[in-house]
């Protein structure tokens, strides 16, 4: 039988697991080009205060997603890019999937008009989950930077656009 799957807003006592999951996703070399994890004042920093979630099993985060905001000029403040990250045990269940409509539900009510993800080429998982959820490709990125190992990758620009044209922040 398996578990049920809570979805919740993520706190800071969750970064110990959250760090341990984006790690993993740095090792694939394939959901990112950092080759270090951030500390949590790094991350907090770098994502809206907002869009941020965990998905639990078992009283264990095994997935998470946030949105960081793809500029700080103000006509971009309902612009966003996305993150989902699942652990590497929990990875085909609808966890991201699940994640990925819940940011999306949530960053419309936050006001945001546009989710974007620049996905590795090579992560066709992530392709197709973001697919699945609604959005679009918009172009390819050709070599657009180095992996770890100095090897040039191309990235998808994906992205998913909020259905009224009147969104306010």
């Amino acid at each position: 039988m398996e578990s049920k799957i809570l979805y919740r807003t993520m706190v800071k006592e969750d970064w110990a697991a959250v760090s341990r999951i984006y790690q993993q996703g740095i090792d694939t070399n394939l959901a990112t080009f950092q080759t270090v994890c951030p500390t949590f004042d790094e991350f907090d920093k770098a994502h809206l205060p907002f869009c941020r979630f965990v998905a639990e099993s078992k009283q264990t985060v095994v997935g998470w997603a946030v949105l960081s905001p793809i500029s700080s000029r103000y006509v971009y403040r309902g612009v966003a890019e996305v993150s989902v990250y699942i652990d590497e045990k929990e990875r085909n269940r609808g966890v991201g999937k699940a994640l990925l409509h819940l940011l999306v539900e949530e960053s419309e009510k936050q006001g945001i008009w546009t989710l974007q993800s620049s996905i590795l080429s090579e992560n066709k998982a992530s392709i197709a989950l973001h697919d699945r959820c609604g959005f679009r490709l918009v172009g390819r990125r050709e070599k657009i930077a180095r992996d770890r190992n100095g090897n040039w990758k191309d990235t998808f620009l994906m992205e998913k656009r909020r259905n009224e044209t009147d969104a306010t922040v």
